[in-house]
């Protein structure tokens, strides 16, 4: 059901809204939670430590298919708060065509050049084949990734949140039972928790593409929109590019890191693997609720509601510090156990590293959540110079400081205490940011 974010009570209006798209988001990550866990219980270290080293690249496609869900979901939720319906129509299918473009030069590009990007990030021999391996099966479903988020993006910009989830629940939910059908019944190893993603995000795309035409079919508009436009094309790559840059170069970033954690040896790599789905988890939760965030601010900013656009902030920055309470609790005093549930057996090396990683990084749950909360006002609105600057503080910052502290601690503790620095630098230039925003005709794009 469409639902207009520019009536209501902000914050009712946002709780409502984003709930939902939290849930999708603790379903979405169950697919690489899945893939790990049965990979460290069912085929061991190596097999963990595999999927985690291939899991930083495939980052890098999912940030080019994350910056088209923004593009499309912010223009598209500007154009229906205004009420534009026939706009709309046009930046949807735009969207698609430019995103199926994309993804066809992005999975020739990574099926070519597969191999040399784990090996430019030391991948140890005894894990090259399994890694290669899963990169290669995640690209084959690449096309499920792009569409699935355009569909994503249609939905929450026409105010709902509740449809990506009901796909999400059950085919994510499926896909820890292919998961281990694949790998205890069937014997495929990595292979088999890789095509278990494949198959169960095949079907949740083509339900999700399937639903969100015919709900736009259902629109009516006075004529006929045109199937391509040059103009709206431009509105959504000055969305897009940003969101997909500050993706990619996390991910590259995230790649140089993991390139210095992969000097330490696969115990160390097998813990940081498992430790970091779970940091993944919280943080992806956070940049989902901001996503919200976005496209609240994005319906005002079209409606021209402009004072509910900092309401909204508020409301967003209590509702992810209500999730950082319990999620802070669990990573710092029952890291250990969490763990367990990737790591069969595992190595002191690999269990230090993880619970280290979590009690270094949980505490500031706290800071990063305010940050993305932000970050989803500034993009909402167009303020896409103000977010690139914020975002890429942090992440130089982390880089920099993870090759420097572990060179100079010699051990990889010197790795971990980069990101809460990071993170708080960015944070307060993010905060700035909003609060120094003026909103108006120039903001929007």
């Amino acid at each position: 059901m469409n639902q207009d974010l520019t009536v209501g009570k902000p914050s009712r209006v946002l709780w409502n809204f984003c709930l939902p798209l939290f849930g999708s988001i603790v379903f979405q990550q169950l697919y690489n939670i899945a893939d790990s866990l049965v990979a460290g219980r069912f085929v061991g270290e190596n097999a963990l430590a595999s999927v985690g080293n291939s899991y930083e690249i495939t980052l890098i496609f999912l940030a080019f298919a994350f910056g088209c869900n923004i593009g499309c979901s912010v223009i598209v939720a500007q154009l229906f708060g205004a009420k534009e319906y026939r706009d709309m129509k046009t930046a949807v299918s735009t969207a698609g065509i430019a995103s199926a473009v994309l993804c066809g030069l992005l999975m020739a590009l990574g099926l070519l050049l597969g191999r040399a990007l784990l090996e430019l990030i030391q991948t140890p021999e005894e894990l090259m084949a399994d890694s290669l391996l899963y990169l290669n099966i995640y690209l084959y479903g690449l096309p499920f990734l792009f569409f699935y988020n355009i569909a994503t993006g249609i939905f929450s910009a026409l105010g709902d949140s509740k449809t990506p989830f009901y796909f999400l629940a059950i085919s994510s939910t499926a896909n820890i039972a292919v998961d281990i059908l694949f790998v205890t019944a069937f014997r495929m190893g990595v292979a088999g928790v890789a095509w278990a993603t494949f198959l169960c995000q095949g079907v949740s795309c083509v339900l999700a593409v399937a639903v969100v035409l015919r709900r736009l079919h259902k629109i009516e508009v006075p004529a006929k929109p045109a199937l391509f436009s040059g103009g709206v094309l431009v509105r959504l790559a000055r969305i897009a590019i940003p969101s997909i840059l500050q993706q990619s170069f996390i991910s590259v970033g995230n790649i140089v890191i993991q390139g210095v954690i992969n000097g330490y040896g696969p115990g160390v790599i097998a813990g940081y693997s498992a430790a970091v789905k779970l940091n993944n988890l919280v943080t992806t939760s956070f940049t989902t609720l901001g996503n919200g965030v976005s496209n609240f601010a994005a319906q005002n900013l079209g409606a021209w509601k402009l004072d509910r656009i900092h309401a909204g902030f508020k409301a967003g920055r209590s509702m992810v510090w209500l999730l950082c309470v319990p999620l802070t609790l669990a990573y710092f005093f029952a890291g250990k156990w969490l763990l367990l549930l990737f790591l069969e057996n595992p190595s002191e090396a690999a269990l230090h590293t993880g619970i280290l990683f979590l009690r270094i990084l949980s505490p500031f749950y706290f800071v990063v959540s305010v940050k993305l909360v932000a970050d989803g006002i500034l993009r909402g609105v167009g303020a896409m110079g103000k977010f690139m600057i914020a975002t890429f503080t942090d992440l130089i910052l982390r880089v920099l400081l993870a090759i420097v502290l572990s060179a100079l601690l010699r051990d990889s503790l010197g790795i971990w205490c980069a990101w809460p620095v990071g993170w708080t630098v960015a944070t307060v230039l993010s905060l700035v940011f909003v609060k120094a925003l003026k909103l108006g005709k120039k903001e929007a794009v």
